[in-house]
């Protein structure tokens, strides 16, 4: 007949096999830390000033929901405080180069007529020293959405941009605010 081991033996077992788990649990966090991760060109850059990204597109006042949505996207990030150009460390200055509509998917039994849509936004903007007028960082940033169209393409059109140009300020905060 098999014995079980004694109870005060398991206890230390499972206290022994536990501490010298728990510091190895511990090393894989070392390297870790809780806040914003700027890129190390920036480190020293606290506030931030986006004034109204030019537009270079045919939509009309595309600058505007593109400059608002791209400060609320830096506001939930919360790595920089936006400020006005005349307090801010750095300017973002962006421009909206393209704005483009491609077919996708014609309707079936008529292929010269389209009823999904892709829409895309790039846009070009430069972080720039207020102090000293120096780019410090510049690029490019896309984003893309598809939209299915009723009876007016342009009005479906209308509805998709907010969607794109939150896609396009994702990624141009994680660009700026993380550098990639």
């Amino acid at each position: 007949m098999r014995r079980l081991p004694d109870p005060a033996f398991r206890v230390r077992w499972l206290a022994a096999l536990l501490g010298a788990c728990l510091p190895l649990l511990g090393m894989g966090c070392a390297g870790y830390h809780v806040g914003p991760a700027k890129p190390a060109f920036l480190k020293d850059v606290h506030t931030l000033a986006i004034p109204a990204f030019r537009n270079e597109s045919l939509i009309p006042r595309m600058e505007g929901l593109l400059t608002d949505t791209v400060i609320k996207q830096f506001q939930q990030d919360g790595t920089y405080q936006i400020t006005d150009a005349s307090q801010a460390d750095v300017i973002l200055q962006g421009t909206l180069f393209r704005v483009t509509r491609t077919p996708e998917r014609s309707v079936t039994g008529n292929v010269l007529l389209t009823n999904e849509y892709d829409l895309s936004l790039s846009v070009r903007y430069q972080l720039v020293e207020r102090a000293t007028g120096k780019i410090l960082d510049s690029g490019r940033t896309d984003g893309t959405t598809n939209f299915f169209v009723g009876n007016d393409v342009q009005q479906d059109e209308l509805q998709a941009l907010p969607i794109v140009a939150e896609q396009v300020a994702v990624r141009l905060v994680s660009a700026v605010a993380e550098g990639f």
